[in-house]
């Protein structure tokens, strides 16, 4: 088992982002799946002041000698902000340890800040091997030290002996926050049939610019590719792209604005005439995929489950962007797939 990394020290006194006189009003968060959810959910505890909450997060070794002495710990800390870092983990005699390393800027009620950094060391004991009553992931130690470096900075590489963690795909999760923040509440949380969701596709596309020089290094961009939502016979997804120019941004697709005559104005009825009357734009692709081959994204929106009425969008990947390059249209109801194309641009750079 990997040696102890750090003795226990006074780094109960600080507590969490949020004014304590509104600490009724901060989200509770008891999570106890992983070990940077136990930190997360500690500081929730004090946050809300509920110090028995955050009392009962370590195991037999507690930070100080009694409960009272904890309490009086976060005495002139109006809130705190917490970053974690890669986790470490090693297996030994049916538990595993869990090492964290942790970034805090502590804000006292003057108005002052403070850095501090270190690690936490977490136990699972094996779940299978307890009595009751059950002991879920919890704290065993921590050490954070007074930090001289800047917030942002603070964090430690790694925790002890442990190798520090493979470096995070930062164009990815910049991607993963931005979809997050607008798509948490409004897409699937989890895959039809209750799996947990996979992590995006991801795509790198190199090309170079329009009249580059032929010495002149290739260029990139990241694509992503995020499931959203799943119903009866249509899957909506977002994407975003990434390059060095202008980071993380959502990709918005154009798409025309149909005026469809039917014959005695029966939808069911034979087609006269599609008409474009203008674009507009979408967040979401439906039924969508793309082929690193053509460098093309395709959607194909199924009006019914059949599929004989549908419409479906190509756009091509040139200059760094998508652009929409052909648009199909089958209005018709009559059980065959026999569409229209309505917008053709689709000849490659």
């Amino acid at each position: 088992m990997r040696s102890a990394l750090f003795a226990a020290t006074a780094f109960f006194s600080l507590a969490v982002t949020g004014q304590s006189v509104l600490a009724a009003e901060a989200p509770y968060v008891d999570d106890r799946s992983d070990a940077e959810a136990v930190i997360r959910s500690f500081y929730s505890a004090i946050n809300r002041q509920e110090f028995a909450r955050a009392w009962d997060y370590f195991g037999e070794t507690k930070p100080v000698q009694d409960f009272d002495a904890f309490v009086k710990g976060y005495d002139g800390t109006e809130r705190v902000e917490v970053k974690t870092g890669g986790v470490s983990e090693d297996g030994a005699a049916g538990s595993i340890y869990y090492n964290v390393p942790v970034a805090i800027r502590a804000t006292a009620k003057d108005g002052s800040e403070n850095v501090f950094a270190g690690c936490y060391t977490l136990r699972q004991v094996n779940a299978s091997i307890q009595e009751p009553p059950f002991r879920p992931i919890f704290i065993d130690k921590g050490a954070l030290k007074p930090s001289k470096a800047e917030f942002e900075d603070a964090m430690p590489a790694s925790c002890g002996d442990a190798p520090p963690p493979p470096k995070k795909d930062a164009a990815l999760e910049q991607a993963k926050k931005a979809f997050a923040a607008t798509y948490g509440d409004q897409c699937d949380k989890e895959m039809p049939g209750g799996e947990p969701l996979a992590e995006p596709d991801a795509y790198s596309l190199r090309y170079k610019d329009a009249g580059a020089e032929a010495d002149q290094p290739e260029r990139e961009t990241r694509l992503f590719r995020f499931f959203c939502s799943m119903a009866a016979y249509n899957e909506s997804a977002v994407y975003y792209v990434y390059d060095d120019v202008s980071g993380v941004r959502q990709l918005q697709f154009a798409s025309p604005e149909l005026d469809i005559h039917y014959e005695n104005n029966d939808s069911e009825g034979k087609v006269e005439a599609i008409n474009v009357t203008g674009f507009q734009t979408d967040d979401q692709l439906v039924n969508s995929e793309y082929d690193d081959a053509t460098k093309t994204i395709s959607s194909l929106n199924k009006w019914r489950g059949v599929g004989d009425a549908a419409s479906a969008g190509t756009y091509l990947f040139r200059n760094g962007n998508f652009s929409l390059v052909q648009y199909d249209v089958d209005a018709s109801y009559d059980g065959e797939i026999n569409p229209q194309t309505v917008v053709d641009y689709n000849t490659p750079p």
